[in-house]
C-alpha cells in the first residue's frame, strides 16, 4: 500500500514509530513531516497531505497531532478527503468499512503508542463496503460539491 503520514511537533515520536510499523509491513510510507518536535502548525502538514490524497497518489493518509481534531477539520476542507479521528480499533474499521474514510487521524497525547498501533492497523486491513453504505456517501460527496459550487459562485 501506498500511504501518506504527517504529525505535527506533538505527534512526531507516534508518526516516526507508526511509520516503521507501515514500513515493516511492506507498505510503501511518505512523510508529509515535520522532522522534529520543534513546534510547527498543524495546518503546513495536513493540507498537502490531503491533497496528495484527494489526488490518488496515496492509499490513505495518516495526520497525527496532540488530539488529532485540527489536522481532521484541515483534511476535510479538500474535495474528497473524508478524515476521521479514531481513538479505537471498532472506530477504526467503521470508519473505513462504512464511510469510506481516507484519512485517519490520531491524537498522540489521546491514545498510547500500543492502541495507535492497533487502530492504524484495523484502519489500514478494512475495506469499504459498498451497498448501502454507497448510497449515504454518495449524498455526502453531493453535499461535498454543493458547498463547493456556492463557495465558488459567492466568491
Amino acid at each position: 500500500m501506498r500511504i501518506a503520514i504527517g504529525s505535527d511537533h506533538a505527534g512526531f515520536e507516534l508518526k516516526g514509530l507508526l511509520a516503521d510499523e507501515l514500513r515493516a509491513l511492506g507498505d510503501e510510507v511518505t512523510d508529509f513531516g515535520t522532522d522534529s518536535t520543534e513546534s510547527c502548525d498543524y495546518p503546513d502538514i495536513a493540507l498537502p497531505l490531503a491533497e496528495a490524497i484527494a489526488a490518488g497518489k496515496h492509499d490513505f493518509g495518516v495526520l497525527i497531532c496532540s488530539n488529532g481534531v485540527g489536522p481532521s477539520i484541515v483534511a476535510n476542507k479538500v474535495h474528497g478527503v473524508r478524515a476521521a479521528v479514531c481513538h479505537d480499533v471498532f472506530s477504526a474499521k467503521r470508519a473505513r468499512e462504512h464511510t469510506d474514510v481516507n484519512v485517519l487521524c490520531l491524537g498522540a497525547w489521546a491514545i498510547g503508542r500500543g492502541a495507535a498501533s492497533e487502530v492504524l492497523r484495523a484502519f489500514r486491513d478494512a475495506r469499504f463496503e459498498g451497498g448501502r453504505h454507497e448510497r449515504r456517501l454518495a449524498k455526502v460527496r453531493a453535499i461535498d460539491d454543493q458547498t463547493r459550487a456556492s463557495q465558488r459562485a459567492g466568491a
